[in-house]
């Protein structure tokens, strides 16, 4: 065994606000956790930190919310300047898709912390983006490993210089989910349109997942956390100047790609799922860089990824691969 010591979260310097529940740690806890390891704990011993707890600035305790562990986690590592931070979950790093869905499902080398902020944040069970941004403050790389297989490299999640290394990083989706085409019913170019559905959505606390809009629509997704009551007080409102349609049992199926690369992605992807009759009712790309999303219906959205999977992932694809400008050059040659 190694030497060690226990220690609470808030002894080591996990200062937060009070907000009870979903604590924010505060800008004055990054010092106080450094200070702590450089002056109060032997270099020598192994410190164990209790995870998800921290106090307030009244000495209460305070939980931090999901990814709050994680968080604690990134933000010792990131305070003390270390070379890399281990978070141990119990798969092999981040996978390509869910293994319980996608057999061949493989493990991902590395990701930007872009890739998997946006993996985590359309459900891939990875690190919370909360949970990074210590890490990416700091640009302290953090490898996610396997308690179940010590011996498996991981992924390491890092700031990435130049494009990614393939097409296409991950495929992850959220189930469960609704979306809302909302049409302005006032004169064509009617000003302030997208701003009133958007105070009403927030006087509402409904989060959007995914949009689409042009000056007088807008379709978009609400995550499966809103309360019917809310949605159906937001539509209420929003039927006062507009036609709003609710389909509900829709799915986002998201691809972590490089943008750059995306008419390669689309190429593909569409003709998957018109081979596949999987109709896409929504998409979107360009706020991010690093992902496209569609929206399609729940019962489709499992066929999806695993003939995606298959395209981009094992080389088992149900359409013909799309030759790139530089292949088309060489065979002209």
């Amino acid at each position: 065994g190694v030497p060690a010591q226990a220690f609470d979260a808030w002894d080591v310097g996990m200062l937060t606000d009070s907000n009870f529940g979903d604590a924010k740690l505060l800008p004055t806890s990054e010092d106080a956790i450094r200070n702590t390891f450089q002056n109060r704990i032997d270099p020598d011993v192994v410190a164990v930190v209790t995870g998800f707890i921290g106090h307030d600035p009244e000495g209460r305790i305070t939980t931090l919310g999901r990814g709050g562990s994680d968080l604690t986690a990134t933000a010792i590592g990131a305070a003390c300047g270390l070379d890399e931070i281990q978070v141990w979950k119990d798969v092999d790093g981040i996978l390509s898709a869910d293994p319980r869905l996608v057999p061949n499902a493989v493990p991902v080398d590395d990701v930007s912390y872009d890739e998997a902020s946006e993996l985590a944040y359309f459900g891939a069970q990875v690190l919370h983006p909360i949970a990074m941004q210590p890490a990416m403050k700091h640009d302290v790389p953090v490898r996610v490993k396997n308690s179940y297989n010590p011996q498996a490299e991981g992924t390491v999640i890092k700031k990435r210089l130049g494009p990614a290394p393939r097409l296409v990083t991950a495929i992850t989706c959220k189930r469960n989910i609704q979306l809302l085409d909302i049409e302005s019913t006032q004169m064509l170019g009617a000003y302030g349109f997208l701003a009133n559905v958007f105070k009403d959505l927030e006087q509402h606390r409904l989060s959007v997942d995914v949009l689409a809009s042009s000056e007088v629509s807008v379709s978009l997704t609400l995550d499966k956390k809103q309360s019917i009551e809310q949605t159906t007080e937001a539509v209420k409102k929003l039927s006062e100047y507009s036609n709003v349609k609710v389909k509900k049992d829709r799915a986002i199926l998201t691809l972590i790609t490089d943008v750059e690369r995306s008419s390669e992605v689309l190429a593909t992807a569409f003709r998957v799922f018109n081979m596949q009759n999987i109709q896409v009712e929504m998409m979107s790309q360009g706020a991010s860089k690093v992902n496209i999303s569609f929206v399609l219906k729940n019962n489709q959205i499992d066929d999806a990824i695993l003939n995606l999977h298959k395209c981009f992932f094992e080389d088992k694809c149900v359409v013909a691969p799309i030759e790139s400008d530089a292949e088309k050059i060489a065979l002209a040659d």
